[in-house]
């Protein structure tokens, strides 16, 4: 038995950070319930990464929406409302991430679902809080790391502010907002309160900064400061990077640079003595590392460096990766596909529980798939005395 068995989720959010906190619940074994737009749906089924598609959704939809069903409902329709209203009383928790204020609008802000459904737990995503002057700028993610400062502890000191080229505002909010939902889960078994989690891209994307932006706060607000050669961490000291070598890459965290100089046969990093002339000075130990690392292919240096456990890896790419032993071990890659369609191969759930993982093929959902199974379990349509139906 899954850890969330039995607990519903209705997910009426949409793009990656509400969804992704909701697939997470699903892969822990709760029942999750999309509330989309009739015809469209989640905006996220036509956001496309490099063009793939698969049955008339994006791939990126079909990932991050797998293992949950669809309920079409417009939420500005009386007689669509009062059906999901019947279904919140069912329910044991929301998500939603539209703009402040717009699920007040429609009568399913969480004090008005509070009334519905005591016990419900509520998880409400925003781009950057309910307040304040940026409350109603669009939570796009890019936009999110342009404003947090991430973006400029990025690339080498001569490059422009670099972002990550992933969605990192929108995952680690999915994460932080189950992370609230599941401790709301907790709480509520042993007192049978609900409640309300907010979190923003913002906030969560100024988490991940913590170990930086405190260390900011408390040097007197000195800007950081990229390296000029090979910047992988605008605080850490020389030898921090990735090298080219013959043949490639090659790794290198934090270390001492003086047993550095020993075992690659470097004496011009031996003048580098004292510690603080490794963050002081690194550029130039750096650009020593550069031009000696190009003399030997990558597994040379890993060679003589793995045994002495000096921390350094080589630098795959997607290929290498895949087929490494070490990648299949892990087990990361299932299929799934929809009735009729194509297979498509995705990621699974990265977490083991007793040594087993939460698996799950079923696909993403059409839009509105599962009404009629769920109008019918949870009784949102009575039948007249005539034989026809109403909410």
């Amino acid at each position: 038995m899954k850890p969330l068995e039995g607990i519903v989720v209705l997910d009426f959010s949409q793009f990656l950070s509400g969804p992704s906190a909701a697939l997470r619940l699903a892969d822990l074994g709760a029942r999750v319930i999309k509330i989309e737009r009739p015809g469209s749906g989640d905006s996220c089924r036509q956001l496309s990464l490099h063009n793939l598609m698969s049955d008339g959704d994006s791939l990126l939809f079909h990932t991050i929406n797998r293992n949950k069903e669809s309920y079409a409902a417009n939420l500005k329709d009386p007689e669509d409302l009062a059906k999901v209203i019947k279904l919140i009383s069912h329910a044991d928790v929301i998500i939603e991430n539209f703009r402040p204020g717009t699920m007040d609008k429609l009568g399913l802000g969480y004090e008005d679902v509070k009334l519905m459904n005591p016990k419900i737990i509520y998880g409400s995503v925003t781009g950057y809080g309910k307040t304040g002057p940026w409350r109603n700028k669009p939570g796009q993610d890019l936009l999110v790391q342009s404003l947090s400062g991430l973006a400029y502890l990025n690339g080498n000191a001569d490059q422009p502010p670099v972002p990550f080229a992933l969605a990192a505002a929108d995952m680690f909010t999915g994460a932080h907002l189950v992370q609230g939902i599941l401790a709301c889960l907790i709480r509520r078994g042993r007192t049978g309160v609900g409640g309300l989690i907010e979190v923003s891209l913002l906030e969560s994307i100024l988490d991940f900064q913590f170990e930086v932006l405190t260390t900011h706060l408390n040097d007197g607000g000195q800007p950081p400061v990229r390296s000029s050669v090979n910047n992988a961490h605008a605080y850490l000291g020389a030898p921090y990077g990735i090298y080219e070598t013959a043949d490639g890459y090659l790794a290198l965290a934090m270390g001492s640079v003086i047993r550095l100089s020993e075992l690659l046969n470097c004496p011009a990093l031996a003048a580098y003595s004292d510690p603080k002339s490794w963050f002081l000075q690194r550029d130039e130990i750096k650009r020593i590392l550069v031009e000696h690392l190009l003399t030997q292919p990558t597994q040379g240096w890993l060679d003589v460096l793995e045994p002495a456990d000096y921390w350094c890896a080589d630098v795959l790419t997607w290929e290498r990766l895949l087929a490494h032993e070490a990648f299949q071990e892990l087990d990361m890659v299932q299929e799934i596909s929809r009735p009729g369609s194509q297979p498509i191969k995705i990621t699974r759930c990265p977490i083991k529980i007793n040594g087993m993982r939460p698996e799950s093929t079923k696909w993403a959902p059409w839009v509105g798939e599962n009404n009629a199974k769920l109008e019918e379990e949870f009784h949102l349509v009575e039948p007249t005395a005539k034989g026809e139906r109403q909410v």
